[in-house]
């Protein structure tokens, strides 16, 4: 069993920037391949970004391409969304997910992901 808790979320003005961390305990967190999703009101969760064990970029969707920054640091079990210019539709609720299956196949949905942290609030006013 592997835990994941996100930090870093907050309120900040459109043009800001905002770091997300999420920490995972237990678990062996270099065979997990990871993402962030968030969920903005009434919208299902969207996958933002994910990552493979060895940090390569597997996909990253198109609207925040130029402006979210992946980075995973193995030794920490850490890993980080760096978001910067940040747009008012960036709004959500955002959250960290690993998936354990160490399948070859790469699946983007939120059901190929088998743990997740509790999220944290992104907020960006215009």
């Amino acid at each position: 069993q592997v835990q994941l808790a996100e930090s870093g979320g907050g309120l900040v003005q459109a043009g800001g920037s905002l770091r997300l961390h999420c920490a995972a305990s237990g678990g062996t967190f270099i065979n997990y391949r990871m993402g962030w999703f968030r969920q903005a009101p009434g919208k299902e969760r969207e996958n933002v970004a994910v990552m493979g064990w060895n940090g390569a970029i597997i996909y990253l969707t198109d609207s925040v391409k130029g402006r979210f920054t992946v980075s995973r640091n193995n030794a920490k079990n850490t890993i980080d969304l760096q978001m910067v210019r940040l747009k008012p539709e960036d709004t959500a609720v955002y959250y960290c997910a690993a998936d354990s299956s160490r399948s070859t196949y790469i699946r983007l949905s939120p059901d190929a992901f088998d743990y997740w942290g509790q999220g944290t609030q992104v907020t960006v006013s215009s």
